[in-house]
């Protein structure tokens, strides 16, 4: 893992400011340009792959912008083309889709939980070359991230999680298992690099166990992988409010109001 220092919170938010406004003029292009862009996320769990795609969708459109977290296949799914249910997230022109977690599954924890054959397995092993490769030459961008966290840390992020009522329900028995497997996955992993990790489809892997210096790096690496150009939006002209004063508004008191709790709860703390 990195040595460098964990950065400041003031330093990162402003340079994480710059780095959205960088990703908001690349969205545009990939707009303007009917790109199809595909970024996959994996690594281990509580690496850091949640938080750093929502720090890179966070001020992009989301019509343009999706995030795709597949759930646990139906038994209808398992008895699908295995690639199949990704397929149907795949972009259209303008669209970024982000995979959290993606059809690597069946090199990771299907392989390490035993929830598919050896011969899935390899066969999986020897097509996702191939796929890849069909997916780039339909004008498919990809791009692969592995989030990598040392395994103190992920102790630490566990722990933390588990005495946090507001994040206990991301500690899976799936995760408390997957962490007595730690060597099993590690094992997978390189043999995932391996058969995947390809010059026209390379796996990049970031260090998080500081997060963010991880966020920074990510999408300071994701814009480093287009040569997009700021593309000028029309200039925006507020209209002037018509005059309304011929309209009688329905009397406030006829609504049903939220209750207002911020004024409770400054009156409980002596605000005013």
């Amino acid at each position: 893992m990195s040595q460098t220092p964990k950065l400041p919170r003031k330093m990162y938010e402003k340079e994480l400011g710059r780095l959205h406004v960088e990703l908001v003029k690349l969205q545009k292009w990939i707009i303007d340009e009917g790109m199809k862009v595909v970024v996959l996320f994996e690594g281990r769990d509580a690496a850091g792959k949640g938080g750093t795609i929502k720090r890179i969708s966070q001020t992009l459109n989301p019509r343009y912008c999706r995030v795709a977290a597949l759930p646990v296949p139906t038994e209808k799914e398992k008895t699908q083309w295995y690639f199949q249910r990704y397929v149907a997230h795949l972009p259209a022109a303008g669209e970024m889709v982000l995979f959290d977690r993606s059809w690597y599954n069946r090199a990771g924890v299907e392989r390490v939980m035993g929830f598919c054959t050896d011969e899935e397995y390899w066969e999986f092993l020897r097509s996702v070359p191939e796929f890849e490769t069909m997916l780039m030459r339909s004008g498919i961008h990809l791009i692969k991230y592995w989030i990598s966290v040392s395994d103190g840390e992920q102790e630490r992020r566990f722990l933390s999680r588990i005495n946090d009522p507001a994040r206990r329900w991301k500690i899976s028995d799936m995760d408390l298992e997957a962490r007595r497997k730690w060597h099993e996955y590690s094992k997978a992993k390189d043999i995932m690099f391996m058969h995947s990790d390809r010059d026209n489809s390379p796996w990049y892997v970031v260090d998080s166990d500081h997060k963010r210096n991880a966020r920074v790096n990510c999408i300071s690496h994701l814009l480093g992988q287009f040569d997009y150009e700021e593309v000028h939006p029309k200039d925006i002209r507020l209209p002037e409010r018509p005059d309304d004063s011929a309209y009688e508004r329905v009397p406030l008191e006829q609504q049903k109001r939220v209750p207002d709790a911020a004024a409770r709860l400054l009156h409980q703390h002596g605000r005013k």
